[in-house]
């Protein structure tokens, strides 16, 4: 058994080695021989023998002979003795000996006056049957105020000549264009044609057809039996009537042979047999003609080839698919895995995968078959939350064959937005005496995220005002951003306050903002002015001799309130309604005098009622009664030194309430400067040591700070609560907000009335 295994291994290998032998013996060489088009019978090519290294003598006895086909630009050059096979290529080469020429010496072109400039007309092109650099590669237009030229390249080939019109037409000033176009080759020496078009202006169906894209291209099988469809093309006219009724016909070029166009629909079916050897490319010049008066037209190209049966289709398995894809996906992020098998060989079996369209996401070749689609750019699940990726796979087949699948890519949300307000400040104005639990301002921010991230929860954050925590004044719904107000406020003890409110989503790492709310009281006329004790009830007495405008007294009342609403107004209450008074009263300052002299019919005593009114709405009034007995001069003299002596009395507790008052003001406010420097001075020296220690510069951003009091004194006869008006500013720096703030908030406003010394 092993003698036969080593006697089969001997075998092999003398086979293998014969078999190398033999390769080895047919060599495949190849030559390369051009010859000029149009030669003549008999003109020198090569050297054959000579070229491929055979002796001379040889020819014979190796039996040299040549195989070839018809119409074939190669032959076989076959020896015997050892067997060898030589390919030698003849190649034909092109001279320039034709010029381009024009299907038609004039073309008539009608083009409406109502066509704006950039407006594009189809022409015809010129035909040249030299190939390469001997074709045809530039077009020319004689010189044109209104037109210009525009062609475009396919496969380094004009493949679209366009008429431009630079700027508007007009018909009154010229009706009638007459231009050249000439059409170059390449070749050497260079060859022209030329051809006339003349433009005609018109007034009327101003619109003409036009197609979806001025360009197309297809193919169709050599196979193809007749009547098989090849496209369908689509023009459609704006114009209503006959003048939007299209037909399609094949312009003058295109030859009628191969295809046929349905006039009605713009079906372009196989009419004759194709054959791929003889013609691979048809150039098809459509036009579509309305019915209007003056025919409008409309051009397209289409690019038809005829190519050999590439009949399977590449298969294309999405065999993984991980979806959704986080927005904060990194890029080379996997998304899918694709294979594709294509069961055709050759160029025919391989295949390309790829993105038709724009997209972050990019198809990367994995192995063999197989295909990995990555994340290739950014991704905002904000901007855009979906996406669908067409995968295309295409083999190298001619023509080549596509398949096509359309993946739905979602895409996740990460919480990278915080929520934002439309403002970071505002402000409401709550009127006093509001009541309490009333909804004053609803608080509302927006998250662009989704699902959790977006939920937003409010919040305000704690402080004190003047001691009393902030959220005994105002409370805020958490999941609507409404704001209550827990009290009814009082603008005679708080005029203004500050807070801050907090939205804060629901995210893993949550993200926030802040809203500065600021509120302002404002004053409705809630209290009556108010006549001090002495002047409630007063009696006065005057002199019977006393002379008009005689200061009888003088009356003050207060109006808790402020603006508006304490501006108080005096006026006499007349019973009688007889006008015969002898005294009147200043509306302003609430001085009694004496009107007219005093005459023997005059009562001896007057009860004057008056009335105290503000301007508020709505008015409130006050009264007071005073009783003005009239006397003789000695009486009143007697009466005057008794009143003297109270009011001096008074006065004097006046004068000694208000100079306790000033001294208390001035040590508070000694007090507060004195700890503010000491307090200045020691975060200076910290700075210092700072610096010293750490060998480097701080900055320090300290805050500034005004105070501002405006103090008015009104003494009257009776003595008055003191009463003053004091705003506090406060720096508007950045601090931390959850620190809670022990000093009464920006610009708190409060109000206290001092008396006035007559």
């Amino acid at each position: 058994m092993l003698y036969q295994r080593l006697d089969y291994k001997a075998r092999s290998r003398l086979i293998h080695f014969f078999l190398l032998q033999i390769t080895w013996d047919v060599v495949l060489s190849q030559l390369h021989y051009i010859i000029p088009e149009e030669s003549k019978h008999g003109t020198f090519v090569g050297r054959i023998a000579q070229d491929l290294g055979l002796d001379i003598g040889e020819i014979n006895s190796r039996m040299l002979h040549i195989v070839s086909r018809d119409e074939k630009e190669y032959f076989q050059v076959i020896v015997d003795k050892p067997v060898q096979m030589y390919r030698v290529d003849v190649e034909i080469e092109d001279i320039n000996d034709n010029s381009p020429v024009f299907p038609s010496n004039v073309y008539n072109h009608v083009i409406s006056e109502v066509k704006h400039a950039g407006s594009r007309f189809q022409l015809e092109e010129a035909a040249d049957p030299d190939l390469g650099t001997n074709s045809i590669t530039n077009y020319e237009l004689s010189a044109s105020e209104y037109f210009a030229l525009d062609y475009q390249k396919y496969l380094n080939q004009i493949k679209s000549l366009e008429l431009v019109l630079k700027k508007n037409l007009d018909r009154e000033k010229q009706s009638v264009h007459n231009l050249t176009l000439t059409a170059y080759d390449g070749g050497k020496p260079r060859l022209s044609g030329t051809t006339h078009i003349i433009v005609n202006v018109e007034d009327f169906n101003d619109n003409a057809p036009v197609f979806d894209q001025p360009f197309y291209q297809c193919s169709v099988n050599e196979n193809a039996v007749e009547g098989t469809l090849v496209f369908k093309l689509n023009a459609t006219d704006l114009d209503e009537g006959r003048n939007g009724e299209i037909i399609y016909e094949f312009s003058n070029m295109v030859s009628g042979e191969a295809f046929t166009l349905d006039k009605n629909t713009g079906e372009i079916r196989v009419k004759g047999k194709l054959d791929f050897e003889s013609v691979n490319m048809y150039k098809l010049q459509v036009k579509a003609v309305d019915y209007g008066d003056v025919q409008q037209v409309g051009h397209c190209k289409v690019l038809v080839t005829v190519v050999d049966v590439n009949d399977n289709p590449p298969e294309m398995t999405v065999t993984s698919l991980s979806v959704p894809v986080p927005e904060n996906s990194p890029q080379g992020t996997t998304v899918a895995i694709i294979s594709v098998h294509d069961k055709d060989s050759g160029s025919n079996g391989k295949v390309h995968c790829y993105i038709t369209e724009p997209s972050p996401f990019k198809v990367n070749p994995a192995f063999m078959s197989d295909f990995s689609l990555t994340v290739n750019g950014p991704l905002d699940r904000e901007v855009k939350d979906e996406y669908e990726v067409t995968i295309t796979v295409r083999d190298e087949g001619s023509p080549s064959l596509s398949t096509s699948k359309t993946l739905k890519i979602d895409i996740s949300d990460t919480n990278d937005n915080a929520p934002r307000f439309i403002q970071p400040v505002d402000t409401v104005f709550i009127k006093e005496n509001n009541p309490p639990g009333s909804h004053i301002y609803t608080a509302s921010a927006f998250d662009p995220d989704i699902g959790q991230n977006s939920f937003i929860t409010y919040s305000i954050q704690e402080r004190t005002i003047e001691g009393i925590p902030l959220s005994s004044y105002i409370s805020i719904n958490p999941e609507n951003g409404k704001v209550f107000a827990l009290v009814s406020f009082d603008h005679e003890q708080i005029s203004y306050f500050q807070c801050h409110i907090k939205a804060t989503d629901a995210g893993l790492q949550t993200l926030s903002s802040n809203l500065t709310l600021n509120i302002f009281i404002e004053d409705i006329n809630d209290n009556a002015p108010t006549f001090t004790p002495l002047h409630s009830e007063l009696t006065i007495k005057a002199p019977k001799s006393a002379e008009p405008g005689h200061l009888i007294t003088k009356v003050k009342a207060v109006d808790l309130d402020s603006g508006y609403n304490a501006w108080t107004f005096y006026k006499l209450k007349d019973f009688g309604g007889s006008g015969k008074s002898p005294f009147t009263i200043a509306h302003q300052t609430g001085e009694i005098t004496l009107k007219r002299s005093f005459t023997d019919s005059d009562s001896d005593e007057y009860r004057l009622h008056v009335v105290a009114q503000d301007h508020g709405e709505p008015v409130m009034t006050a009264e007071a009664q005073i009783v003005v007995s009239v006397v003789e001069s000695g009486e009143e003299l007697k009466f005057d030194n008794q009143e003297t002596k109270v009011t001096g009395d008074e006065f004097s507790d006046e004068n000694i309430y208000l100079v306790v008052a000033i001294c208390v003001i001035s040590s508070i406010f000694l007090i507060t400067l004195i700890v503010f420097t000491v307090l200045r001075w020691q975060k200076y020296r910290d700075e210092v040591n700072e610096l010293k220690e750490n060998y480097r510069i701080c900055s320090n951003t300290g805050g500034s700070w005004m105070y501002s009091q405006h103090t008015q004194y009104n003494i009257s006869s009776n003595s008055v609560r003191p009463k003053s008006d004091l705003i506090v500013f406060t720096p508007n720096n950045s601090q931390t907000l959850g620190n809670e703030e022990q000093v009464n908030p920006q610009g708190v406003m409060s109000n206290s009335y001092y008396k006035k010394v007559m």
